[in-house]
């Protein structure tokens, strides 16, 4: 049986489009052409090119999607937030992405919200899981590779809110930590790596209301030679900055120690090659089945500014289906 490098190696050189996903750990790594993707009842849309048009439909008229969370009692998030805190306060590390599961109810599953979620990357995984992201990962064209790292959040209906987002000290330390690691990351595979546009604001439909998101491109070049070893290049940047932290290593040893569990393929990432370029997204904006009760799991990224309140605040309002 092909391991992950040489299967993805294969249909790269083919020119064979195919599906790629990969946990936060690194230690499930997963590539399907887009038939054996089906087979397996694994569907997926990137911006349109997918295999959902195989999925069974559902009719959704009059549904009710209201997710009713119950959310990590504060005294267990405190702990961990504590914990992160003193962490940043040694020195050991800059920024730390904290996450949570949230158990919902609802009276949907997994097929449900993903045929109704609106979101540029969506991918659904058996009956286990379900990603509605809006982070893209890496996208790879004609020789070379761009990231766009997503970082600081407002609500557009607060007056002024682009200007309160791009003046938030938080946000723009956060960002600027998160835009260094990544250059950093695509220096170890790409030559020339350099940002395009930084900070730019984009907008996110969150039910009825509408979030302002800022992002940052930055572009590098591959060697030629990039498809003969796309797997290796590509675990070496893994995990993801954006939903990790930096330093990176050290940070992940906090991550393990401050988390309740191992967050699986939740912040992972998934991408599919169309035959010639590649696309992929963040596994952010994730619902995971575990024994029948859904568990939407959600985080942010904790900084020597974070106050524990509002960070406990921000896992409650990540919590929401984008609805088409």
């Amino acid at each position: 049986m092909e391991n992950f490098e040489k299967k993805a190696t294969r249909f790269l050189q083919d020119g064979i489009p195919f599906l790629f996903i990969i946990d936060f750990e690194k230690s499930i790594k997963k590539v399907f052409t887009f038939e054996e993707a089906a087979n397996e009842n694994i569907f997926f849309n990137i911006k349109g090119n997918g295999n959902d048009e195989n999925l069974a439909k559902t009719n959704l008229e009059g549904v009710d999607f209201d997710l009713k969370p119950t959310l990590v009692s504060k005294e267990i998030y405190e702990k961990a937030f504590n914990t992160v805190k003193q962490e940043l306060n040694n020195g050991n590390s800059f920024l730390l992405n904290l996450t949570f599961p949230t158990a919902v109810k609802t009276a949907v599953g997994l097929n449900e919200i993903y045929q109704k979620a609106h979101a540029p990357y969506k991918l659904l995984y058996k009956d286990k899981f379900v990603v509605f992201s809006p982070e893209c990962y890496l996208k790879i064209k004609d020789g070379n590779i761009f990231s766009y790292p997503m970082k600081g959040t407002i609500n557009s209906d607060i007056p002024n809110a682009q200007e309160l987002l791009l003046a938030n000290k938080k946000e723009l330390y956060e960002h600027n930590t998160i835009v260094d690691l990544i250059r950093n990351d695509l220096s170890m595979i790409a030559k020339k790596v350099r940002v395009n546009k930084f900070r730019f604001v984009d907008k996110i439909k969150k039910g009825d209301q509408e979030l302002l998101q800022t992002s940052t491109e930055i572009q590098g070049e591959l060697p030629e030679n990039w498809k003969d070893n796309f797997a290796s290049l590509l675990l070496k940047t893994l995990p993801a900055g954006s939903i990790s932290g930096a330093p990176k290593k050290k940070t992940l040893e906090i991550i393990s120690k401050a988390e309740i569990e191992p967050r699986g393929f939740y912040t992972g990432i998934f991408g599919v090659f169309d035959g010639h370029q590649i696309d992929s997204a963040v596994s952010i904006r994730f619902i995971e089945k575990i024994n029948d009760t859904l568990f939407y799991k959600s985080g942010g990224g904790i900084t020597h500014l974070s106050e524990m309140n509002e960070e406990y605040q921000e896992l409650l309002e990540k919590i929401y289906v984008p609805i088409i």
